[in-house]
């Protein structure tokens, strides 16, 4: 059933608040999704020229209630149309009965303008929720050419299927094709036609895989079977080749099957052979004795393991050993060495509990979870075991590490033999100097965009690159993969045990948002204590689809899921202490292409970035706000002539006619990274010798550092425990809203124990249209008590904030605090924007200081220091004395534009506020 008109989905509170505001009437309305509940609605009102909010829930028996104000009897209902039509009567509730629907905008089809990745076509009805139904005065939606029971199963099937992206072409094909196999049958063909071309297609990236796993079973099978397996000559005849016939794709999954079924046999045949005839044997394993017993001085935790066991971790940092232990129970029920120990992985959603991943010499290594009586507790374990590994080991934990960012739109044409300019950071641009050329880096984190190859084929080309290269066996910590579009994270082989908290994701920005030619792929993952997220996307093509991939970029934000769980409610962008988006971008240059050639041949790039489409949108504020970029000092890397970088083809046959692509930078590599971190850019170019696609490669490498578990100086439990705290004496938040909403806090930290929460705000002001200024004032801002009160620990450590509605319970505006330069004598002022969904919605300032116990002040000296203009912490030891901030000069925080800068004017209300 179609969608009420006035139903729009996801779209954000803004775009919603926008639209209500275009219509300017009192009583307009529209429904959106929930942003704070699944499964729920948000009714959007117009009234006085403020937006009202009320949250649509379901209950447990799937009805829908209007959450309205006290004393009004909550109605409920089978469908939100049925809920809309009651409440275009008076007195129920709402601040004024729905009058004027705001219908939702039809969007055009999407297509790719370039065709550069040739895979889709056709337009796929987007699905809507079941309970939507039609508005009854709504014109009812144009009829599919496809029988409706057909395309309602097809719409299910591409949504709960894993084989989405197989479901794509199905969709394409009964879309435009499923009509024209009748009429060919009819007309004496003996077969499907049209679905056995999209089977075909479809099954395309089946062949490099089956490719490369019968290339290595028939080089095993040789091993053990001399003569030449009977099915080689099929790879003869052209196996290797990507011809999607569906015969010679059964043909070689036969091949494969026939193979898997007789390499056992032939194995055991031949290791029978060689032990008859030598009298072979295995040798035995040598075991050293079992270490000598010592006399234990442990520090013990009582934990749960699993549901309802208690056991007793004993923690020996002389003798380095962890002793689990019944309780109860005298001796020991394992004793894990400290060398023995993989990993300590600490939960995100319960900050109570840790996984400890041990290696066994029987057997594969051993993960088992314990929950401590609380955070402080496991904290406290969590540095013993770091202070043993410290005492036992070589080894130190590293505060730099190198990452290597690399994106190519391959062109889908298999790459060249070597790649070694491009993982070696050499071409054009800012490069790697030849001497450093070769110093592996820490991480490699390579996107591509049109790879035809199969998904392990490419991985193991990369390893085998780096190895050639570097002479290191890098390890897999993710693959993700979207259709055509890939990311590879590989780590050093002494860097797996620091990776934790692993997540993939995937967002199709293709045709109605349902095909996987275009979208982006994600992962995430912890290094000891820093978080890191790495986006690789393709966005859509065309010089003048501009807004649409404003869109694309929108869609990603809302939709990749990655990094924290608890952090889901957070803009993306927030969530990590380094945040890396690349791949091809595909925004154009907007100047004539004897203009662009001429600059590019005198190298005068800076006009040409001043036209750049990626800069002029994000000097509007309307994508990638707050990124950074590297210089560019190379030329455009797209359209190149494939087979040369030294001629640009601008010139694009189609049947509709001649597209002009002018050469533009459509591969780009940006970052975000969380205030007062330490990141440098040292390396952002391209190669010049990679020529099989029309894209060039570009590279960026990376100085980051990292924190691991921080150990203090005195052993956790040696003396009476002393408490850090964060205290507020008053917040101001301006948000670009037209709503009237009283508005709580939220505090979310890894130092917290837990999510704190503000009370509701004690001062509003909405004078100003548009706006509404909210404050807080220190009795309704809650003192936050942080898991460690050591200087060293708390200067490494963020709040991330959320403006909240009361009523809604939505977020109006996010944003992120370093803690490092609020540890002083005296409350220091901080001032930021807030973001949500990838815009700015408003900014907030305040007062607030870290206190810290005074014999937990000591630092130690780093590898890297504060960034550059920011002042070194001020020790801001418990109960000294302290003048009274009407004392204190109140001047604008350096990190922040002069008040003439601020793109909007409303924001100069925070001037001469005292």
């Amino acid at each position: 059933m179609a969608a009420a008109s006035w139903y729009h989905r996801d779209i954000s509170r803004v775009v919603a608040e926008e639209l209500l505001a275009r219509a300017g009437r009192d009583g307009s309305f529209l429904v959106r999704d929930s942003e704070s509940v699944a499964g729920a609605y948000a009714l959007c009102l117009l009234f006085q020229r403020h937006v009202h909010t009320y949250r649509i829930l379901p209950n447990d028996e799937g009805l829908l209630s209007v959450q309205t104000i006290q004393g009004i009897q909550a109605q409920c209902f089978h469908t939100l149309p049925d809920l809309i039509c009651a409440y275009q009567h008076p007195n129920n509730g709402l601040v004024t009965p729905l009058l004027y629907p705001v219908h939702r905008a039809q969007r055009a089809p999407d297509e790719d303008s370039d065709g550069e990745d040739g895979r889709g076509g056709g337009h796929t009805a987007s699905t809507v929720p079941a309970t939507v139904g039609t508005w009854p005065s709504a014109p009812m939606a144009c009829q599919t050419h496809i029988p409706q029971q057909l395309h309602q199963r097809l719409q299910e099937q591409i949504h709960s299927s894993p084989a989405s992206d197989f479901m794509g072409f199905m969709a394409e094909y009964l879309n435009h094709h499923v009509q024209l196999d009748p009429e060919a049958l009819r007309l004496g063909h003996p077969q499907l036609r049209h679905l056995s071309t999209a089977l075909a297609t479809a099954c395309r990236p089946l062949h490099s895989e089956i490719d490369f796993t019968l290339a290595g079973l028939e080089t095993l099978a040789r091993v053990f079977d001399p003569p030449v397996s009977p099915h080689s000559s099929a790879r003869e005849q052209g196996l290797l080749t990507s011809d999607p016939d569906l015969e010679l794709l059964l043909h070689k999954i036969s091949t494969v099957n026939h193979l898997l079924s007789s390499l056992e046999n032939k194995v055991l045949k031949s290791l029978q052979e060689t032990v008859s005839r030598h009298n072979l044997a295995l040798p035995s394993v040598v075991t050293g004795p079992p270490p000598s017993a010592k006399p234990l001085a442990v520090q013990s935790f009582e934990v749960k393991a699993g549901k309802s066991q208690r056991v007793v971790l004993l923690v020996d940092v002389e003798l380095g050993t962890v002793a689990i232990t019944k309780r109860g129970s005298g001796s020991p029920e394992e004793v894990i060495p400290q060398d023995k120990i993989l990993q300590l992985i600490k939960y995100q959603s319960v900050q109570n509990k840790v996984r400890l991943v041990w290696a066994r010499e029987s057997q594969k290594s051993l993960g088992r979870d314990f929950i401590f009586p609380s955070a402080r507790k496991r904290e406290a374990f969590c540095q013993l075991l770091q202070l043993m590994k410290i005492q036992h080991s070589n080894l130190d934990e590293p505060e730099l590490i190198s990452v290597y960012i690399g994106t190519w739109n391959m062109g889908s044409t298999p790459p060249p033999r070597s790649l070694a300019s491009w993982l070696t950071s050499r071409g054009l641009g800012r490069t790697q100097d030849e001497t450093t050329a070769c110093i592996p880096h820490d991480i490699y984190v390579i996107g591509t965009q049109e790879n035809s190859l199969g998904d392990r084929e490419w991985v193991e080309f990369l390893r085998a690159s780096l190895k050639t290269l570097m002479a290191i066996d890098y390890r897999v910590v993710a693959l993700q993969c979207l259709w055509s579009i890939k990311i590879v994270v590989l780590v050093k082989p002494e860097h797996e045990r620091r990776i934790s908290h692993v997540h993939t994701s995937s967002v199709k920005t293709g045709i109605a948002n349902t095909l996987g030619n275009k979208g982006a792929v994600g992962v995430s993952f912890l290094f000891n204590g820093t978080s890191f997220g790495f986006i690789n996307c393709h966005l859509t093509s065309g010089s003048e689809k501009t807004h649409r991939r404003n869109q694309n970029y929108s869609d990603i934000l809302h939709s990749l899921v990655l990094g924290d769980k608890r952090l889901g409610g957070f803009d993306l962008t927030l969530r990590f202490t380094h945040l890396f988006w690349f791949g091809d971008l595909n925004y154009r240059l907007d100047m004539g292409m004897e203009d662009i050639l001429a600059h590019v041949t005198k190298k005068e790039f800076q006009a040409l970035l001043a036209v750049d489409q990626l800069n002029l949108e994000r000097e509007k504020n309307k994508v990638f706000l707050q990124f950074s970029e590297g210089n560019i000092s190379f030329p455009p890397t797209y359209r190149y002539e494939r087979g040369s970088r030294d001629t640009y083809v601008w010139q694009k046959f189609k049947p509709t006619g001649v597209r002009i692509n002018v050469p533009s930078w459509c591969d780009r590599i940006l970052w975000k990274s969380h205030p007062e971190t330490h990141l440098v850019c040292n390396t952002y170019g391209c190669t010049d010798d990679i020529v099989t696609s029309d894209h060039s490669p570009v590279f960026a490498t990376f100085e980051v550092g990292v924190t691991s578990q921080f150990v203090p100086k005195e052993a956790p439990g040696s003396g009476p425990e002393a408490l850090a705290c964060i205290e507020w004496e008053s917040i101001e938040v301006i948000l670009k809203t037209t709503s009237r909403s009283k508005c709580y806090i939220e505090f979310h930290s890894y130092c917290l124990e837990e999510m704190q929460r503000s009370g509701e705000n004690t001062f509003q002001n909405c004078d100003i249209p548009g706006f509404l200024k909210l404050g807080w004032s220190t009795k309704h801002l809650p003192v936050l008590n942080p898991i460690l009160p050591d200087l060293e620990y708390l200067g490494d450590q963020h709040l991330l904030l959320s403006i909240k509605g009361v009523e809604s319970c939505e977020s109006y505006g996010e944003c992120c605090i370093a803690l490092r330069s609020m540890i002083g004598s005296t409350a220091q002022q901080f001032e930021t924007f807030l973001f949500h969904r990838g815009e700015e919605t408003g900014s907030m300032r305040g007062w607030m200081r870290v206190r810290v116990p005074t014999e937990r002040c000591s630092t130690r000296e780093r590898l890297y220091g504060i960034r550059p203009g920011s002042a070194p912490p001020r020790v801001a030891a418990l109960g000294d004395a302290e003048p009274s901030p009407a004392l204190l000069g109140r001047s604008r925080p350096r990190s922040l534009p002069d008040a003439t800068g601020y793109t909007n004017p409303a924001y100069f209300i925070f001037e001469g506020v005292p």
